[in-house]
């Protein structure tokens, strides 16, 4: 988890959403006997009475509205940190970005409850008797950054998807990972130290004109939510959903997008989430639960995205509680799959390992726990388990149960180029993890990669 911009928050770190790193740290006030209170409330990992205090002092004293504003935010008082942040002046140091997110979080907040308000007394479905929905969905996608240079693709990705866009396409849609944002802007990325050492952060930037190529190898829905949609802010994240929105490819991720339509005559929505408060956070299981209820009311089928889990060839199993790469808090997945699954999500697709992991299925829904890396050109690891991915094909009946699925093996050449694997190794991997982290509910994948039921005990 990154450390939090307020002057004394370090304490207080293992209760808080991920926030960013700051740039300055804010003035340091007189000395005021509230915000000496607060910083001793939040040392304390006491967050209320942190609030309490600083808001004895605030506005009047604005390192007190700050510090009110991290306060709130370990409670995810998004209206709160909105409240305490908009009256600072604009130049205060780290103001907006901090505020951007909440703002987002608020925006996300804001949309659970108009679907509330707008949901009806009981859904009616108007699909046709027997409908059924067919979907291929992938891991991680990112075909070339211009950042850092000598990472894109000698003929600018055209080639990138040739050896699997028939599959691809064969679907009534496709969905991927975009691991990164599509952008032409050559700002500052706020993610890396220009100084550290190399190799110590990755930061992608792909360029606008690379967005036909999703569309062309037949993708309709992508998820933005990830740790890297932001890597160059929000210049970049405006620039992406701007690209796609061009391509027609629907996207979800950022709070408050949903991508939603019909196929089949069948209403869907994807919504995606990731552990960190700039996108749908995965880690608000409270926020979670309230988004996924709000579209089961309002849509036939629903379909959760995550981005999660630890990272690497060491990350293939689904742990018990919550998984922490680098020290960030990067969700407790098996209680965020039965939440959404209760809440009314039909299918869960997870990715950011970038190695592939088992599935299960949990009251009739598929789970799947990553899928992998996809196509990912020049800056990944292509080694080991890292090098196999797959395209999951997924079939759902009308009331979004597991009705049947399949295993593509895939694996990338060179650089990261995707092409279908013969001797799909990717289904051997997923039945063997399968097995050994969900032995009663682990899905059941045949050797030509088929998917079913798990099996009945005995």
């Amino acid at each position: 988890m990154l450390p939090l911009p307020g002057l004394f928050l370090s304490a207080a770190l293992a209760a808080a959403p991920a926030a960013p790193t700051p740039a300055v740290e804010a003035p340091v006030p007189p000395p005021n006997p509230d915000y000496e209170a607060g910083v001793a409330a939040l040392k304390q990992k006491d967050a209320t009475a942190a609030a309490v205090a600083f808001s004895r002092c605030a506005p009047a004293v604005q390192a007190c509205a700050w510090e009110l504003g991290w306060a709130r935010w370990l409670t995810r008082d998004w209206r709160g940190v909105v409240e305490a942040w908009a009256p600072l002046p604009e130049d205060w140091p780290d103001r907006k970005a901090s505020l951007a997110i909440a703002h987002g979080q608020l925006t996300a907040r804001q949309l659970a409850e108009e679907l509330k308000r707008t949901a009806p007394a009981t859904f009616v479905s108007t699909a046709p008797p027997g409908a059924s929905v067919r979907l291929r969905a992938t891991g991680d996608l990112m075909i070339g950054t211009a950042f850092p240079a000598g990472y894109l693709p000698p003929d600018a990705g055209a080639s990138t998807f040739a050896g699997v866009t028939a599959a691809l396409s064969d679907a009534d849609f496709t969905f991927g990972n975009l691991e990164g944002p599509l952008c032409d802007e050559e700002v500052e990325s706020t993610k890396c130290n220009p100084e550290g050492k190399a190799g110590s952060c990755y930061a992608f930037r792909t360029p606008t004109s690379y967005a036909p190529l999703y569309k062309a190898a037949g993708f309709d829905v992508m998820s933005t939510a990830n740790n890297h949609a932001a890597d160059f802010g929000d210049v970049c994240r405006d620039q992406t959903a701007a690209a796609l929105d061009a391509q027609g490819i629907l996207h979800t991720g950022r709070p408050g997008t949903v991508a939603t339509f019909t196929r089949n005559g069948l209403r869907i929505a994807v919504i995606g989430f990731h552990t960190n408060p700039s996108c749908h956070d995965l880690n608000d299981t409270a926020g979670a639960v309230a988004l996924v209820s709000g579209l089961a009311a309002q849509n036939d089928v629903v379909i959760v995205s995550f981005h999660g889990g630890a990272e690497g060839s060491k990350a293939q199993h689904v742990l018990e509680g919550h998984e922490s790469f680098y020290g960030e808090d990067r969700g407790d997945l098996r209680s965020f799959t039965r939440a959404v699954i209760g809440a009314g999500a039909d299918l869960v697709l997870g990715h950011g390992p970038h190695v592939l992991r088992g599935m299960e299925v949990v009251d009739g829904r598929l789970v799947v726990y990553s899928m992998g890396n996809f196509a990912t050109y020049g800056r990944f690891n292509l080694t080991g388990p890292q090098a196999v991915g797959m395209i999951v094909e997924v079939t759902l009946a009308a009331d979004g149960r597991f009705a049947g699925g399949r295993i593509l093996g895939t694996a990338q050449v060179g650089e990261g180029i995707p092409t279908l694997d013969p001797v799909n190794e990717g289904a051997d991997l997923v039945r063997m993890l399968s097995a050994q982290d969900f032995p009663t509910t682990g899905v059941t994948v045949a050797q030509d990669g088929t998917l079913g039921a798990p099996r009945p005990p005995g």
